[in-house]
């Protein structure tokens, strides 16, 4: 049977009264579906909304519960929500990002949706963001999707599609409806959230954030109308300038390596080099794989050549990267470098690119570990850079310059092409090709000892 949930009078330690640095520290689950309503003075959309709530959540056939988070209203809402028999929570930070943020820490939910008290957001679309729950760690209810629109006014709708494609094309989003807060969220991808921003840039922010955690995006067409009652609390030149200060911090963050998809944008960057070198080093290592058999990559971060090698299976330590990645390939293990998840002598190939570096070097450990998983005249492509030219270091000095903080500065062991060559040689591989990314980053390809072949000099 569809189950209701009246918890108003649990109580928990209020907000923090500043909204920096909030942090998301989820209740326990215990229902299908939160719905998390912020408010302030709705007290009339909502002896509208409530019922149409209860019908839409009952027609879902799951168990449920309406958390209505009150940043102080003086129009009744809290008689209103308690008379409809849904949670009331009070917050006493200002604010939506502060009570977004609550109704995540008060929901036991294992989707959490959030919408509007104000009757832009109808109760009768919950069952398509209920639908769709599974597309994504994140679905949005979006006006700017093939079938979505809104009757908004003219300059505030013209404004929202500003920001929505000043953001969309800045950062990169996966998403055309960046503001749009009717959403349903995977319980999973909230825990432990940091949300900075008090007003409605929140929205953005939060979504920025999951994808920096390697969650997906999903939107589905949605026709936004406009309030019935009362007035909205967005101020739209406050508003965009809020936004404007969430771009400046969040572009660094976007473009950095610590975002789980660096790699797989940089092979389509919009700087020249960058992608002309990602697609050489794709080019090449997609050229040295085995075609078959039991491969793995080593430190596969998020690079397109892990999913054009649909045999191979993906390893990383950093699960943000596996869980972007998992939308594109399938075998993916969380893995250390130094302590590979897989028996001796169990793989055809192994590629470890640009990972040998960032390791000390202690005897060669790195290649004795990648040389044990491999069977005797299996395949191995390893790629670093060279440091016995000038190319490299002329190159990694000017990226320090550009991009400080970046992966130049984790480079710990600095081979040499003859250094490299003579370490796969000394453990008896068979050297069987090599290139060069402007001769500065070195590719090589080699046998493990006991197959077919002949060592090259």
């Amino acid at each position: 049977m569809p189950e209701s949930v009246n918890r108003h009078n649990l109580t928990r330690p209020a907000a923090p009264k500043a909204v920096l640095d909030m942090i998301v520290s989820l209740a326990p689950e215990t229902l299908d579906l939160s719905v998390v309503l912020p408010c302030l003075n709705e007290a009339e959309n909502l002896r509208v909304l409530l019922p149409d709530l209860r019908r839409a959540l009952d027609g879902l056939g799951v168990s449920w519960e309406v958390i209505v988070v009150d940043g102080d209203s003086a129009d009744g809402t809290p008689d209103v929500a308690r008379a409809e028999g849904v949670r009331y929570v009070r917050e006493a930070a200002k604010g939506y990002g502060a009570a977004i943020t609550r109704g995540f820490c008060e929901a036991g939910g294992r989707h959490v949706l959030t919408m509007d008290a104000d009757l832009s957001h109808p109760a009768r679309f919950i069952s398509d963001l209920w639908a769709a729950r599974d597309a994504a760690d994140l679905v949005i209810a979006s006006r700017y999707v093939p079938g979505g629109g809104a009757d908004q006014p003219a300059f505030r709708l013209f404004l929202s599609r500003v920001i929505n494609a000043f953001f969309g094309k800045g950062l990169s989003l996966p998403a055309r409806d960046l503001s749009s807060g009717f959403r349903i969220y995977r319980r999973a991808v909230l825990r432990g959230l940091a949300v900075d921003h008090a007003n409605f840039a929140v929205l953005m922010e939060i979504l920025l954030k999951v994808l920096a955690r390697g969650g997906d995006v999903a939107e589905i067409p949605f026709h936004y109308e406009p309030r019935v009652q009362g007035r909205s609390h967005a101020r739209v030149l406050a508003f965009g300038l809020e936004y404007l200060r969430l771009f400046r911090r969040m572009w660094r963050l976007r473009n950095s390596i610590d975002f789980p998809d660096y790699d797989w944008r940089a092979h389509d960057s919009r700087i020249w080099f960058q992608r002309y070198w990602q697609r050489k080093r794709h080019g090449i290592i997609l050229r040295f794989a085995p075609g078959g058999g039991r491969v793995a990559d080593i430190g596969c971060g998020s690079s397109r050549i892990l999913a054009d090698l649909p045999h191979a299976i993906g390893v990383d330590l950093r699960r943000d990267k596996l869980r972007f990645m998992r939308r594109v390939h399938g075998p993916l293990v969380q893995g250390d470098g130094m302590r590979l998840p897989f028996a001796d002598a169990s793989l055809d190939g192994v590629i470890s690119s640009e990972i040998i570096e960032h390791i000390p070097d202690e005897g060669g450990r790195h290649i004795d570990e990648l040389l044990r998983v491999l069977r005797p005249g299996g395949i191995l492509v390893l790629g670093t850079p060279d440091y016995g030219g000038w190319q490299w270091p002329l190159i990694e000095w000017f990226y320090g310059k550009a991009a400080p903080g970046a992966y130049a500065h984790e480079h710990v062991t600095r081979y040499t092409r003859e250094r490299l060559r003579e370490a796969l040689k000394e453990r008896g591989c068979a050297l069987l090709d090599e290139d060069t990314i402007c001769r500065a980053e070195l590719i090589l390809k080699a046998r493990k000892a006991g197959g077919h072949g002949t060592p090259q000099p």
